[in-house]
Protein backbone atom coordinates (compact mmCIF):
# COMPACT_ATOMS: atom_id res chain seq x y z
CA UNK A 1 0.00 0.00 0.00
CA UNK A 2 1.97 3.39 -0.97
CA UNK A 3 2.62 5.40 1.56
CA UNK A 4 1.78 8.56 0.03
CA UNK A 5 -1.18 10.19 -1.73
CA UNK A 6 -0.88 8.42 -5.56
CA UNK A 7 -1.04 11.24 -8.56
CA UNK A 8 -3.43 12.37 -9.57
CA UNK A 9 -4.12 10.00 -12.70
CA UNK A 10 -3.48 6.80 -11.78
CA UNK A 11 -1.63 4.16 -14.24
CA UNK A 12 -4.58 2.54 -16.84
CA UNK A 13 -6.13 -0.55 -15.28
CA UNK A 14 -5.80 0.87 -11.98
CA UNK A 15 -8.22 3.12 -9.58
CA UNK A 16 -8.79 5.46 -7.07
CA UNK A 17 -10.49 4.49 -3.53
CA UNK A 18 -10.15 6.89 -0.48
CA UNK A 19 -8.91 4.99 2.63
CA UNK A 20 -8.38 5.71 6.52
CA UNK A 21 -5.17 4.36 7.66
CA UNK A 22 -4.12 3.56 10.52
CA UNK A 23 -0.74 3.34 11.90
CA UNK A 24 -0.39 3.02 16.18
CA UNK A 25 -2.74 5.35 17.60
CA UNK A 26 -3.07 7.57 14.48
CA UNK A 27 -5.44 7.66 11.61
CA UNK A 28 -5.10 9.15 8.67
CA UNK A 29 -7.65 9.65 5.54
CA UNK A 30 -5.76 8.99 2.09
CA UNK A 31 -6.19 7.98 -1.22
CA UNK A 32 -5.28 4.69 -2.39
CA UNK A 33 -4.33 3.27 -5.99
CA UNK A 34 -5.98 0.21 -6.06
CA UNK A 35 -6.09 -2.76 -9.39
CA UNK A 36 -9.29 -2.85 -11.53
CA UNK A 37 -10.95 -6.17 -11.84
CA UNK A 38 -13.83 -6.77 -13.68
CA UNK A 39 -15.66 -8.96 -15.83
CA UNK A 40 -14.75 -9.47 -19.38
CA UNK A 41 -16.82 -11.99 -21.44
CA UNK A 42 -15.57 -13.81 -24.39
CA UNK A 43 -17.49 -14.41 -27.27
CA UNK A 44 -16.75 -16.01 -30.92
CA UNK A 45 -18.99 -15.64 -33.61
CA UNK A 46 -21.57 -14.30 -31.13
CA UNK A 47 -21.60 -17.54 -28.70
CA UNK A 48 -20.28 -16.58 -24.95
CA UNK A 49 -17.47 -18.67 -24.69
CA UNK A 50 -16.42 -17.90 -20.55
CA UNK A 51 -16.32 -14.61 -18.22
CA UNK A 52 -13.16 -14.04 -16.93
CA UNK A 53 -12.04 -11.54 -14.14
CA UNK A 54 -9.93 -9.54 -15.32
CA UNK A 55 -8.09 -5.64 -15.57
CA UNK A 56 -9.71 -3.80 -18.24
CA UNK A 57 -6.93 -2.59 -20.38
CA UNK A 58 -4.88 -4.05 -23.57
CA UNK A 59 -7.75 -6.41 -24.09
CA UNK A 60 -6.85 -6.46 -27.97
CA UNK A 61 -4.28 -8.51 -26.91
CA UNK A 62 -5.96 -10.43 -24.24
CA UNK A 63 -8.31 -11.84 -26.43
CA UNK A 64 -5.91 -12.88 -28.93
CA UNK A 65 -3.80 -14.51 -26.81
CA UNK A 66 -6.49 -16.24 -24.63
CA UNK A 67 -7.81 -17.29 -28.33
CA UNK A 68 -4.37 -18.83 -28.92
CA UNK A 69 -3.82 -20.49 -25.39
CA UNK A 70 -7.17 -22.45 -25.06
CA UNK A 71 -6.80 -23.56 -28.35
CA UNK A 72 -9.73 -21.40 -29.74
CA UNK A 73 -7.46 -20.28 -32.65
CA UNK A 74 -4.40 -22.36 -34.48
CA UNK A 75 -2.80 -19.55 -35.73
CA UNK A 76 -3.44 -15.73 -35.17
CA UNK A 77 -4.78 -15.00 -38.83
CA UNK A 78 -7.97 -16.98 -38.17
CA UNK A 79 -9.38 -14.04 -35.26
CA UNK A 80 -10.33 -11.45 -38.20
CA UNK A 81 -11.55 -8.86 -35.82
CA UNK A 82 -11.99 -8.18 -32.24
CA UNK A 83 -14.52 -5.14 -30.79
CA UNK A 84 -13.98 -3.91 -27.80
CA UNK A 85 -17.69 -3.39 -26.19
CA UNK A 86 -17.96 -1.65 -22.43
CA UNK A 87 -21.21 -2.81 -20.96
CA UNK A 88 -23.20 -1.62 -17.85
CA UNK A 89 -21.98 -4.91 -15.55
CA UNK A 90 -18.44 -5.08 -17.53
CA UNK A 91 -16.97 -5.20 -20.76
CA UNK A 92 -17.57 -7.77 -23.79
CA UNK A 93 -14.99 -9.43 -26.44
CA UNK A 94 -16.74 -9.24 -29.71
CA UNK A 95 -14.64 -11.80 -31.75
CA UNK A 96 -15.19 -13.06 -35.48
CA UNK A 97 -12.95 -16.71 -36.15
CA UNK A 98 -13.22 -18.01 -39.73
CA UNK A 99 -15.01 -21.01 -40.29
CA UNK A 100 -12.32 -23.15 -39.91
CA UNK A 101 -11.13 -21.88 -36.46
CA UNK A 102 -12.21 -24.60 -33.49
CA UNK A 103 -14.39 -21.43 -31.97
CA UNK A 104 -16.18 -21.29 -35.16
CA UNK A 105 -17.63 -24.91 -34.34
CA UNK A 106 -18.17 -24.13 -30.18
CA UNK A 107 -20.96 -26.37 -28.54
CA UNK A 108 -22.61 -24.26 -26.51
CA UNK A 109 -23.73 -27.19 -24.32
CA UNK A 110 -19.63 -27.42 -22.98
CA UNK A 111 -18.88 -23.37 -22.93
CA UNK A 112 -17.39 -22.15 -19.62
CA UNK A 113 -20.47 -22.64 -16.84
CA UNK A 114 -18.88 -20.16 -14.36
CA UNK A 115 -16.92 -16.87 -14.36
CA UNK A 116 -13.17 -17.58 -14.24
CA UNK A 117 -11.98 -15.69 -11.11
CA UNK A 118 -9.03 -13.56 -11.20
CA UNK A 119 -6.87 -16.04 -9.93
CA UNK A 120 -8.51 -19.07 -11.38
CA UNK A 121 -7.44 -20.51 -15.17
CA UNK A 122 -10.05 -23.01 -15.82
CA UNK A 123 -13.02 -21.79 -13.38
CA UNK A 124 -15.97 -23.33 -15.22
CA UNK A 125 -14.63 -25.46 -17.56
CA UNK A 126 -16.91 -28.22 -17.86
CA UNK A 127 -15.22 -31.44 -18.49
CA UNK A 128 -11.81 -33.09 -17.06
CA UNK A 129 -10.17 -33.96 -20.37
CA UNK A 130 -10.50 -29.93 -21.27
CA UNK A 131 -8.07 -29.70 -17.83
CA UNK A 132 -4.86 -31.85 -19.68
CA UNK A 133 -5.05 -31.55 -22.70
CA UNK A 134 -1.82 -33.24 -24.74
CA UNK A 135 0.70 -30.62 -25.46
CA UNK A 136 2.85 -30.20 -28.21
CA UNK A 137 6.87 -30.44 -28.32
CA UNK A 138 8.75 -27.22 -27.64
CA UNK A 139 10.37 -26.81 -31.65
CA UNK A 140 13.29 -24.09 -30.70
CA UNK A 141 15.04 -25.29 -27.37
CA UNK A 142 17.24 -22.64 -27.01
CA UNK A 143 19.90 -21.94 -24.03
CA UNK A 144 20.18 -19.25 -21.76
CA UNK A 145 23.72 -17.72 -19.72
CA UNK A 146 22.18 -17.34 -15.89
CA UNK A 147 23.62 -14.18 -16.27
CA UNK A 148 20.69 -13.12 -18.94
CA UNK A 149 17.89 -14.52 -16.16
CA UNK A 150 19.23 -12.25 -13.48
CA UNK A 151 18.86 -9.39 -15.77
CA UNK A 152 15.57 -9.93 -16.71
CA UNK A 153 14.62 -10.59 -12.76
CA UNK A 154 16.15 -7.27 -11.83
CA UNK A 155 14.32 -4.80 -14.28
CA UNK A 156 10.99 -6.77 -14.03
CA UNK A 157 10.07 -4.20 -11.41
CA UNK A 158 10.80 -1.37 -13.39
CA UNK A 159 8.12 -2.48 -16.20
CA UNK A 160 5.19 -2.49 -13.62
CA UNK A 161 3.52 0.10 -13.21
CA UNK A 162 0.37 -0.87 -11.92
CA UNK A 163 1.90 -2.71 -9.43
CA UNK A 164 3.92 -0.03 -8.26
CA UNK A 165 0.84 1.95 -8.25
CA UNK A 166 -1.42 -0.95 -6.55
CA UNK A 167 0.90 -3.48 -5.35
CA UNK A 168 -2.01 -6.09 -6.60
CA UNK A 169 -1.37 -6.63 -9.93
CA UNK A 170 0.80 -10.33 -11.93
CA UNK A 171 3.14 -9.14 -14.85
CA UNK A 172 4.57 -11.86 -17.41
CA UNK A 173 7.48 -10.36 -19.19
CA UNK A 174 9.30 -11.34 -22.71
CA UNK A 175 13.28 -11.05 -22.70
CA UNK A 176 15.39 -11.88 -25.19
CA UNK A 177 19.01 -13.79 -24.96
CA UNK A 178 20.62 -11.03 -23.25
CA UNK A 179 17.68 -10.80 -20.36
CA UNK A 180 16.65 -8.00 -21.80
CA UNK A 181 12.71 -7.28 -21.22
CA UNK A 182 11.03 -6.37 -24.71
CA UNK A 183 7.50 -6.92 -23.21
CA UNK A 184 5.46 -6.66 -20.27
CA UNK A 185 1.47 -7.27 -19.86
CA UNK A 186 0.48 -7.35 -16.17
CA UNK A 187 -2.94 -8.15 -14.95
CA UNK A 188 -4.98 -9.22 -11.55
CA UNK A 189 -5.05 -12.50 -12.64
CA UNK A 190 -1.29 -13.98 -13.29
CA UNK A 191 -2.78 -16.23 -16.28
CA UNK A 192 -4.68 -13.27 -17.75
CA UNK A 193 -1.16 -11.51 -17.85
CA UNK A 194 0.50 -14.31 -19.77
CA UNK A 195 -2.71 -14.42 -22.21
CA UNK A 196 -2.30 -10.37 -22.68
CA UNK A 197 1.85 -10.95 -22.91
CA UNK A 198 1.22 -13.97 -25.77
CA UNK A 199 -1.05 -11.79 -27.76
CA UNK A 200 0.86 -8.78 -27.36
CA UNK A 201 3.89 -10.69 -29.06
CA UNK A 202 1.54 -11.75 -31.61
CA UNK A 203 0.15 -8.38 -32.46
CA UNK A 204 3.97 -7.13 -32.77
CA UNK A 205 4.43 -9.58 -35.23
CA UNK A 206 7.29 -10.97 -32.65
CA UNK A 207 6.96 -14.80 -32.46
CA UNK A 208 7.05 -16.41 -28.92
CA UNK A 209 9.03 -19.51 -30.00
CA UNK A 210 12.16 -20.18 -27.98
CA UNK A 211 11.74 -16.84 -25.71
CA UNK A 212 12.39 -16.65 -22.37
CA UNK A 213 9.39 -16.05 -20.02
CA UNK A 214 9.35 -14.27 -16.80
CA UNK A 215 6.31 -14.62 -14.49
CA UNK A 216 5.71 -12.81 -10.80
CA UNK A 217 3.75 -15.33 -9.57
CA UNK A 218 3.94 -19.24 -8.66
CA UNK A 219 4.23 -21.42 -11.89
CA UNK A 220 0.66 -23.22 -11.55
CA UNK A 221 -0.16 -26.11 -14.76
CA UNK A 222 -2.28 -24.27 -16.49
CA UNK A 223 0.65 -21.39 -17.05
CA UNK A 224 3.26 -23.93 -18.14
CA UNK A 225 0.35 -25.42 -20.31
CA UNK A 226 0.12 -21.84 -21.80
CA UNK A 227 4.16 -21.32 -22.11
CA UNK A 228 4.21 -24.71 -23.94
CA UNK A 229 1.64 -24.14 -26.53
CA UNK A 230 2.95 -20.60 -26.87
CA UNK A 231 6.62 -22.50 -27.98
CA UNK A 232 8.81 -20.88 -25.08
CA UNK A 233 11.77 -22.06 -24.17
CA UNK A 234 11.95 -21.26 -20.52
CA UNK A 235 9.62 -20.08 -18.23
CA UNK A 236 10.97 -18.40 -14.88
CA UNK A 237 8.42 -17.94 -12.26
CA UNK A 238 9.06 -15.91 -8.53
CA UNK A 239 7.06 -17.93 -6.75
CA UNK A 240 7.00 -22.08 -6.71
CA UNK A 241 5.69 -24.34 -9.14
CA UNK A 242 3.40 -27.37 -8.28
CA UNK A 243 4.30 -30.94 -9.22
CA UNK A 244 1.55 -31.17 -12.20
CA UNK A 245 3.49 -27.92 -13.69
CA UNK A 246 7.03 -29.93 -12.99
CA UNK A 247 5.21 -33.14 -14.91
CA UNK A 248 4.01 -30.99 -17.91
CA UNK A 249 7.16 -28.86 -18.38
CA UNK A 250 9.31 -32.22 -18.40
CA UNK A 251 7.38 -33.92 -21.01
CA UNK A 252 7.11 -30.29 -23.26
CA UNK A 253 10.57 -29.65 -23.06
CA UNK A 254 10.06 -26.56 -20.98
CA UNK A 255 12.75 -25.58 -18.95
CA UNK A 256 10.89 -24.69 -15.99
CA UNK A 257 12.74 -22.35 -12.98
CA UNK A 258 10.76 -21.40 -9.52
CA UNK A 259 11.86 -19.19 -6.66
CA UNK A 260 13.43 -16.82 -9.18
CA UNK A 261 15.92 -14.45 -7.52
CA UNK A 262 18.82 -11.87 -8.88
CA UNK A 263 20.68 -14.14 -5.85
CA UNK A 264 19.98 -17.48 -6.73
CA UNK A 265 16.98 -19.56 -8.05
CA UNK A 266 15.72 -23.35 -8.88
CA UNK A 267 15.51 -25.30 -11.59
CA UNK A 268 13.23 -28.24 -12.00
CA UNK A 269 13.26 -29.19 -15.66
CA UNK A 270 15.89 -29.30 -18.34
CA UNK A 271 18.43 -27.51 -16.67
CA UNK A 272 21.03 -28.16 -19.67
CA UNK A 273 18.96 -24.78 -20.71
CA UNK A 274 20.95 -23.04 -18.22
CA UNK A 275 24.62 -22.47 -19.58
CA UNK A 276 27.11 -21.36 -16.48
CA UNK A 277 28.57 -17.90 -17.34
CA UNK A 278 30.16 -16.70 -14.63
CA UNK A 279 33.42 -18.97 -13.97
Amino acid sequence: MPDSIPPHTPPAGTAQRPLQRWRGEGRQQQIDVVAEEVPIALRYNGATFAVMMATPCDLEDFALGFSLSEGLVTAPAQLLAIEVRPQLEGIELQMTVCEDAPAAQLDPANARLLPGRGGCGLCGTRQLEDVLRPLPQIRERRTYAPAALRRALATLAQHQPMNAASGSTHAAAWADASGRIGWVREDVGRHNALDKLIGALHHNEHTVDGGLLVISSRASYEMVSKAVRAGASMLAAVSAPTALAIDLARGGGLCLVGFARESGFNVYTHPERLQADDR
